[in-house]
């Protein structure tokens, strides 16, 4: 089974579905962010207002480079991997690459009194939603293998849309456990 990776917009689930997900296939889960802040000891935001944004990318990307080489299991992706082309390669060709797709009005919706994420901490966090799903929203395409609408559903219902797509995969080899909720032998 080989990696699967979740991409998006902040604020798209990737955590939580990852999380849900990894637990459903029975996969270590690991989440791009958290092993930075990690690696820092201190918080994205923190490094983002003393060292830069492109600081925090070097970072990033060798992060995403190795996390991409480990054994199979779920990562879940900062929302901004996917602006470096390495990242995106490294993405796609070492991994099953989810696009968890969301509109900048449904992420507003949900974030709008977040004060962790870097990004957001502007004038117009919708404005900047906007601006940044027009940016990304090609990349996430270029390396995603299937696009799912993160919006609308149950996270149960997410994590087996997930875990169907994956099962139609040529050569995917997922099997996935039944959901907690499901009678034995059901």
């Amino acid at each position: 089974m080989p990696l699967i990776v979740l991409v998006g917009l902040p604020g798209s689930g990737k955590t939580t579905v990852g999380r849900s997900l990894a637990r459903r296939l029975q996969l270590p889960f690991a989440d791009s962010d958290a092993v930075i802040e990690q690696r820092l000891g201190c918080s994205i935001r923190d490094y983002f207002d003393h060292q830069g944004e492109a600081a925090f990318r070097d970072i990033e990307q060798t992060v995403i480079d190795e996390l991409t080489q480990g054994p199979p299991g779920v990562l879940a992706t900062g929302g901004g991997a996917v602006l470096r082309p390495a990242n995106r390669r490294h993405l796609r060709q070492r991994g099953t690459v989810i696009y968890l797709r969301a509109s900048p009005e449904q992420l507003h919706r949900r974030l709008r009194h977040d004060t962790k994420r870097p990004l957001l901490q502007v004038d117009d966090p919708l404005a900047r939603l906007r601006a940044l799903h027009a940016e990304r929203d090609p990349l996430y395409r270029e390396c995603a293998h299937f696009v799912l609408d993160a919006h609308g559903s149950s996270l149960s219902m997410l994590v087996g849309r997930i875990v169907m797509q994956l099962e139609l995969m040529p050569g995917a080899g997922v099997t996935a456990a039944p959901p907690a909720s499901a009678p034995p032998g059901g």
